[in-house]
């Protein structure tokens, strides 16, 4: 198998293996006592001593180095926090007053943050194709939160709130580990910010009794931490030692594809015409990110 095609492979079932756990959240939000804290928990924790367990024997001096460099250090703790469990935290807190497909969707509109974040870093103005993609997306967000119709909304104000914040969460996370990742081992950069940001949330174990779950409900959570947080994460971020980070995003799109499937298909959820509308809108903005642009000769 090519480097490219490895690189595919890898964030085609990272991103459906995604998709699959926000469909399992919805399951366990919506048609049990699960909190919201409590999964997120159990999920960093369960994933980051894996994951961690795994860097060491893979890299016990690579894990070192990460750990006693200040520079490494503080990078590390800063995407543990802002962008792992943040990202975590507010994607889950979205589905729980909502649904995977909206949540998944409007994470997607991370593209348009960092295009809108970059322009303000460094002072000038977006490319005509991200000025394409921002309309695009207000224009896909507007279908997805109103249903097409001016005076009404297809979401409670709540879980619009989690939605942007999750897509925001989302470019940070993104954007965050590039440094990371070009030094150290995929596995080491994931696992311990998954571990810093379950210990961060520990607590909740401690205060919330463990819920009554019957067999099922648990191979849902088993799910989640195995396949939909560790598996997922490190097959999504290893495939940027292979293929590019357009190409990365792009290939996400299985996310938001296969939530909406599951969630349909098994969950009872029901999207209107104006909805799917909205959501291809926002998640063309992906594919408009991934389009070659000439340099105009006469511009610097």
């Amino acid at each position: 198998m090519s480097k490219q095609a490895k690189g595919i492979f890898l964030a085609a079932v990272g991103a459906m293996m995604w998709g699959g756990s926000g469909a399992a959240a919805q399951y366990l939000f919506h048609d049990t006592p699960l909190t919201t804290n409590w999964l997120v928990a159990v999920r960093m924790l369960g994933a980051g001593i894996v994951l961690t367990l795994i860097s060491l024997f893979r890299n016990p001096q690579g894990v070192k180095r990460l750990l006693t460099q200040k520079w490494s250090l503080i990078q590390l703790v800063a995407f543990a926090i802002f962008g792992t469990l943040n990202s975590q935290l507010t994607y889950f807190l979205a589905i729980r007053y909502s649904n995977a497909p909206t949540a998944t969707v409007i994470q997607y509109l991370q593209p348009v943050i960092i295009i809108i974040w970059l322009a303000l870093v460094n002072q000038h103005w977006p490319r005509r194709i991200d000025d394409i993609s921002v309309v695009l997306a207000i224009l896909g967000t507007f279908l997805l939160v109103t249903g097409g119709r001016l005076g009404s909304l297809t979401l409670t104000p709540i879980a619009l709130f989690w939605g942007l914040w999750c897509a925001v969460a989302a470019a940070i996370y993104t954007v965050m580990p590039v440094k990371l990742l070009k030094e150290f081992d995929t596995f080491a950069v994931c696992g311990l910010a998954m571990l810093i940001g379950g210990l961060i949330m520990s607590p909740e174990l401690f205060i919330t009794h463990v819920p009554h779950l019957t067999t099922a409900d648990w191979g849902m959570v088993g799910y989640v931490v195995i396949f939909g947080t560790m598996a997922a994460y490190s097959m999504f971020l290893g495939s940027l030692n292979f293929i590019s980070p357009t190409t990365t995003g792009i290939l996400g799109a299985f996310e938001p594809l296969v939530a909406t499937i599951i969630a349909v298909s098994f969950l009872g959820t029901k999207l209107t015409t104006a909805m799917v509308i909205g959501s291809l809108l926002i998640l063309a903005t992906t594919f408009l990110q991934a389009i070659p642009v000439k340099k105009n000769p006469l511009t610097k």
